[in-house]
């Protein structure tokens, strides 16, 4: 039996049809599968790799933690110098307010210890999320995605939760003295790269003021330099209440964090103590790996050219098939007329060896999220492959 048959048996599956692509190496910004076919990697593990894939420094941290200690207590108990260094780090190009750290396995994890600390902040019940969000898949997650269409086998799910239109003035009516949290994408991922105008993200961060709501922005694809900044929320000139993060935030190993002011985390000590808990949330691998990335991002100045990249990609990528490409930063959707010639477009392209794909809310639309580091030369071959596509149609 091969590995795709294995693959297939007794890994449980989400689609009927998973890509089942056998990789053996990745690489910067590609991607070898086990004959030994190269792919320019589009994805870039869903915004996960944007450092690259193994960037040399991550791939330091790592064998240099390994030889100091891997799991030794659950989490918030010892203090743990990757964690503790990674928190300081992240803080330290944050806003004041967001001072204190809180480590998971993912964001999907983040997600839920942070709407626990909303609630429990603010001994409010009502949380309101946006309609084409996306959260996570957890109980918890899943109760605040923006889509029916996922949440309705799984019901039912948390109550209280109130789902609005995104960047919509007559939405924000909704919030009130009972609402616990918002819950906002800064740059609505899945619905096809959306950001909301400045002038309704600041207009959400008054009126959550106004009412005691905490503003909690979801930057688990947006952050770490994918929007052109550090940070989603700095195009805006808002800062949140609670900041959600995950994706890029491993350098590749898997973690996700909640932050917020330490005056509200503080609030997990007592009444009771443990009031959210995890055993292996900020593993220490994962936060040595997660530093090493970020620095990377900062000292390597990968930011400074993600406009310039996304103008290339833009430039490039006109065809008479090609609707449109929406993007906010080195984050582009590529709108085709159906979800049926996306899909012969992404099939083309990857049999061509570059990998890309669709977005949950946007089907019609092909994603590129790349690793910052992409190259022009590896952006010009992509897009020549996706027009060479879009021509066989």
């Amino acid at each position: 039996m091969n590995q795709r048959e294995l693959f297939l048996r007794h890994v449980a599956q989400t689609s009927t049809a998973p890509l089942a692509l056998e990789i053996v190496k990745a690489e910067g910004c590609l991607l070898f599968d086990a004959k030994g076919k190269e792919y320019i990697d589009l994805i870039g593990g869903i915004s996960v790799a944007n450092v690259g894939h193994r960037h040399p420094a991550v791939i330091e941290a790592i064998q240099k933690q390994l030889d100091a200690y891997l799991h030794i207590m659950v989490y918030g108990e010892f203090i743990e110098s990757p964690q503790v260094q990674y928190a300081k780090l992240l803080t330290e190009h944050l806003p004041v307010t967001l001072n204190s750290v809180y480590f998971t396995n993912s964001g999907a994890e983040a997600v839920e210890g942070a709407m626990k600390l909303a609630k429990r902040v603010t001994n409010r019940t009502q949380i309101i999320a946006f309609n084409n969000s996306y959260h996570g898949s957890t109980q918890g997650a899943l109760s605040v995605m923006g889509d029916e269409y996922w949440r309705n086998a799984f019901r039912p799910l948390l109550p209280d939760v109130l789902h609005q239109e995104y960047n919509s003035f007559e939405s924000l009516e909704s919030i009130t003295e009972l609402t616990a949290c918002v819950i906002a994408e800064t740059v609505q991922a899945e619905a096809g790269v959306k950001p909301p105008s400045k002038e309704w993200m600041l207009a959400l961060r008054k009126k959550c003021t106004e009412t005691g709501t905490l503003l909690m922005l979801d930057e688990i694809q947006t952050g770490f330099g994918r929007t052109g900044k550090l940070w989603g929320f700095e195009h805006f000139d808002i800062s949140p209440d609670i900041l959600l993060l995950g994706k890029a935030l491993g350098g590749g190993m898997p973690l996700g964090a909640f932050i917020a002011d330490k005056a509200m985390m503080d609030s997990f000590t007592k009444n009771p103590v443990l009031g959210h808990i995890t055993t292996f949330g900020g593993h220490p691998i994962c936060c040595a790996a997660g530093m090493s990335a970020m620095k990377a991002i900062l000292e390597e100045g990968m930011i400074k050219s993600v406009k310039e990249k996304a103008e290339l990609f833009s430039s490039l990528l006109i065809h008479p098939n090609i609707k449109a490409v929406h993007s906010f930063g080195l984050w582009l959707a590529v709108e085709f007329d159906s979800f049926e010639t996306n899909k012969r477009v992404i099939d083309k392209c990857i049999e061509e060896g570059v990998l890309t794909d669709w977005f949950l809310f946007a089907s019609d639309c092909l994603r590129i999220s790349p690793p910052l580091i992409i190259s022009e030369e590896h952006i010009k071959k992509a897009c020549n492959s996706i027009l060479q596509a879009c021509d066989n149609l």
